[in-house]
């Protein structure tokens, strides 16, 4: 994460959301905290890393999810020169374990 984020207000945020339990929490703590808007921007950003990694195509991404190519490129920045975030939850939902 770019050290300009590093606050003591993200660091009480993401201490926040690990402190949640079930799905139901994290669904009632979101749509607290965000906008639908936000929440949509999200859930469409990691299905863009998911098909990323599957080796699908940009086109059939913004077909199936509703990115814009733009979107869709800003996801492969990361995933390709970012903190590997995305990786390392995709990595765990996969059942690869804690690497």
């Amino acid at each position: 994460m770019s050290k300009d984020l590093h606050s003591e207000n993200l660091d009480n945020l993401l201490d926040g959301i690990l402190t949640l339990r079930t799905r139901e929490e994290a669904y009632r703590f979101f749509e607290d905290l965000c906008t639908v808007g936000e929440i949509e921007a999200l859930q469409q950003r990691f299905a863009v890393a998911r098909m990323l990694r599957s080796d699908q195509t940009y086109q059939d991404i913004a077909e199936a999810t509703g990115a814009s190519t733009a979107t869709i490129s800003r996801v492969r920045r990361a995933l390709d020169y970012g903190d590997d975030g995305y990786d390392l939850v995709l990595k765990r939902l996969d059942g690869e374990g804690d690497d």
